[in-house]
């Protein structure tokens, strides 16, 4: 009886977000809801300028186009729910649909990764050789770079989600995050997640790992190649085609890093604020890092800067 009752499935969770801090609600409400728009209409410009504007019928901004469209996915599949959970009192979720966000975002956090590694590559070719950069870079071959990407991705969050949503869950569904984190959920779990980890750090080191490798060795020949330009105009010219990927990767990475590889606090009267920082800096991950993409890439590239100039000025002269 008692095993029964401790393998009894679980219909719904309830996510606690900030309700330990009810004075904080409203007014995340309206910041997280600025940005998510904010989110949505700077990529979509992006998305919509790529595609307009035949200068930049390129490999670079077709990947550019990818990240953006990902980043569309990925805060729409956790922001909505998040901005619920600000105003909804009591904070659930049925179990299908916890197991769809997760996949979701998991997905698209995975799918990022490999895309920033393909990006890096785009930008070794164009700078290290530059000869062969329409040979290698041709259609033909960074339109499956791309979908690679996408398939990679969602293939093995599928199986992360559904080793994780098989797992009989004791009793306690109270997931301390915003959404469906899957190490919150897997928290819940009965028996031993052994398994589950270690297909998880399997995974991070084929998902993190080898990209970051990946794109650390693409620079140190990219840097090497700029330093052998003689001339300090064609230098700096050169660089400036890839520090937005630059800056993007920091910002991505950075954030990943601060959130699963910082140690947990050890005094339990730190606990909470610990608990609070945690949840806020998964906010930032999930909102904050896919609204800095589409300004990085506009402020710090000319060709995606004149593109939104021109689409904005043909607008104003339609009206």
């Amino acid at each position: 009886m008692e095993s029964a009752n401790q393998t009894a499935s679980v219909t719904e969770f309830i996510l606690l977000g900030l309700s330990a801090h009810p004075r904080l609600e409203k007014t995340f409400f309206v910041l997280i809801l600025s940005m998510y728009l904010v989110t949505l209409l700077g990529n979509g410009v992006l998305i919509l300028v790529t595609i307009l504007d035949s200068c930049l019928h390129k490999p670079m901004y077709f990947f550019l186009r990818n990240l953006s469209f990902l980043d569309i996915c990925y805060t729409t599949s956790s922001v909505p729910l998040i901005l619920d959970n600000f105003l909804t009192p009591r904070k659930t979720i049925p179990f299908s649909a916890c197991a769809v966000q997760m996949f979701l975002s998991f997905a698209m956090g995975a799918t990022e990764c490999v895309l920033l590694g393909m990006m890096a590559f785009d930008r070794h070719m164009a700078i290290c050789n530059p000869l062969r950069y329409p040979e290698v870079m041709s259609k033909a071959a960074y339109a499956p770079m791309a979908a690679s990407s996408w398939a990679a991705g969602s293939t093995t969050v599928m199986m992360q989600t559904s080793l994780a949503m098989q797992l009989p869950f004791c009793g306690d569904n109270v997931i301390n995050n915003f959404i469906c984190e899957i190490l919150a959920v897997l928290k819940l779990a009965c028996p031993d997640i052994s398994i589950n980890i270690i297909s998880m750090v399997v995974a991070n080191v084929i998902f993190l790992g080898i990209p970051v490798l990946f794109i650390f060795f693409s620079y140190v020949f990219i840097i090497t190649t700029i330093l052998k330009i003689p001339s300090a105009e064609r230098r700096k010219k050169t660089f400036c085609t890839c520090s937005a990927h630059q800056t993007a990767v920091v910002i991505f990475y950075r954030t990943i890093l601060f959130m699963y590889g910082k140690p947990k606090s050890k005094d339990p009267l730190g606990a909470d604020k610990q608990d609070l920082a945690d949840k806020l800096t998964s906010l930032i991950y999930g909102v904050v890092t896919p609204l800095l993409n589409p300004i990085i890439y506009s402020l710090r590239n000319k060709e995606a800067k004149a593109a939104v100039r021109n689409l904005v000025t043909q607008k104003r002269f339609t009206q």
